[in-house]
């Protein structure tokens, strides 16, 4: 999980700003957003339309238009979110996260990589768990109520395939689904997250 940086605040002029779940996050032109509380997701689409998550975010961590090069590029909210606008004179600032920013896609690229479908769908569970899961009865609950398609963009798989190895996964008794988009991560399996 990503080390929590100092707080910045508005009395030093950034903007922090509120946004509910599934709301789009403007982006400013050479600005960074540095997330104080909650998770995203960064996304892009295709000409076709087809949605691909580029990676999920969460307290502490920075995303914006000026740590990558796709386009278009949006970040959305996976959970309540309050951000705070970090203008370019004041990146250093946060540049512990900037290099947290890189060690973390780098992660994220290993884990769509995997050739196996189930592999890559468990080691994402993972790596969920290690950044955004708490501690539950029976293990670590994965708690950013993501759909099946909202998974499915991540690991670049169908939908239908992550539903069929969900299924899997809990029949095996890795992971344990108790209600609709909310996934534990059992506790032989949490050691390892």
């Amino acid at each position: 999980m990503s080390s929590p940086l100092p707080t910045i605040t508005i009395a030093e002029n950034l903007s922090q700003q509120t946004f509910k779940r599934h709301d789009s996050i403007p982006l400013k032109s050479e600005m960074l957003l540095h997330i104080e509380r909650g998770a995203v997701r960064t996304v892009t689409w295709n000409e076709e339309g087809t949605v691909m998550t580029l990676g999920y975010w969460g307290t502490g961590d920075v995303v914006g238009q000026p740590l990558s090069n796709i386009q278009p590029y949006q970040v959305e909210c996976i959970t309540s979110v309050e951000v705070s606008y970090v203008p370019s004179y004041q990146r250093e600032r946060v540049l512990t996260a900037i290099c947290q920013h890189v060690q973390q896609a780098e992660e994220l690229l290993s884990i769509i990589r995997q050739t196996n479908a189930r592999d890559r769908l468990l080691q994402m569970l993972l790596w969920l768990a290690r950044k955004f899961a708490r501690p539950v009865e029976r293990g670590r609950l994965i708690d950013l109520r993501l759909t099946h398609q909202e998974i499915a963009e991540f690991i670049g798989m169908t939908r239908v395939s992550v539903t069929r190895l969900l299924s899997q996964l809990e029949q095996e008794g890795i992971i344990d689904r108790p209600r609709r988009h909310f996934i534990v991560l059992l506790d032989r399996q949490s050691k390892f997250a």
